[in-house]
């Protein structure tokens, strides 16, 4: 190895080569050693392990050499607790050999939250504002109210709640809402003729209600099957003035029971006119 005082009685010229031979030779070496340094060229797909369960994804991912970081946690109830929700790199993605893979993994405990007053709301707004609270809306009652669709109250489990009560998220919340005046005396309708499925929908839209059935033959289809026979009938034994049949009336909520059968039966005007 040369010395400073060898170096120095060299000429300028001589030196600065010597410096640019030593700097370039550090670069290539540098270059040359990049790939294996960053470990470049040695890559891994990444597994999908969205649904696996949290500990079992995290063992897979290290096997392939992957570091995993559990990222964050959300609930949702309709899926497996502590499954991995979410990945970051996607499933299939080709990536370094050691590169972290992010998790997202649904939580073991439902989060608590503060029922909500629902009270005097629309029945549409209650319902998204429980969507957005992560609650599901249940069973829908209509009671006697002047205001048509607008909530009365609240329950969970059949227990009317308050305002403020600490629920567990994806609780059911069956609701009561007005039934804008429904409960006016209505006809009874004539359903024969009609199939049950045709028959529930026009019972419906008159907040009457389908009790018990009883067939005059197996029948495998029950909403295509049809009405032959009802109690109470569309009209009495009475007539009026005219010579005609008194309608019958009856309240929202009530029940008429149907006779069905696997064919339309064949009405005549008298029928009709009944």
């Amino acid at each position: 190895m040369q010395t400073i005082d060898q170096l120095l009685k060299k000429p300028v010229w001589v030196n600065i080569l010597i410096g640019i031979g030593a700097f370039l030779t550090v670069i290539i070496i540098f270059f040359f050693s990049l790939g294996w340094l960053t470990g470049n060229g040695v890559t891994e797909k990444v597994p999908n392990i969205v649904g696996l369960e949290a500990s079992v994804a995290q063992k897979n991912l290290k096997n392939l050499g992957f570091n995993v970081v559990l990222q964050d946690s959300i609930y949702v109830d309709t899926l497996t607790r502590n499954s991995v929700l979410r990945q970051t790199p996607e499933a299939d993605e080709v990536v370094k050999k050691g590169r972290t893979v992010y998790l997202t993994i649904n939580r073991v405990l439902a989060p608590q939250i503060e029922m909500p007053n629902l009270i005097g709301f629309s029945l549409q707004s209650a319902e998204a504002f429980l969507k957005v609270l992560g609650l599901r809306v249940g069973s829908i009652t209509m009671v006697p109210d002047r205001n048509k669709n607008v909530i009365i109250d609240q329950f969970v489990r059949g227990i009317s709640i308050a305002p403020g009560t600490k629920i567990s998220s994806g609780s059911i919340i069956n609701l009561t809402v007005g039934d804008g005046g429904m409960t006016a005396i209505v006809e009874v309708p004539d359903l024969i003729g009609l199939t049950v499925g045709m028959a529930k929908e026009k019972l419906t839209a008159l907040g009457l209600l389908v009790g018990s059935y009883s067939a005059n033959s197996n029948i495998l289809d029950t909403a295509s099957s049809f009405i032959v026979g009802q109690d109470p009938s569309p009209n009495s034994m009475q007539l009026d003035s005219l010579g005609m049949p008194i309608k019958n009336k009856m309240n929202p909520g009530g029940i008429i029971n149907l006779s069905i059968d696997k064919v339309a039966p064949v009405r005549s005007l008298t029928d009709s006119i009944r």
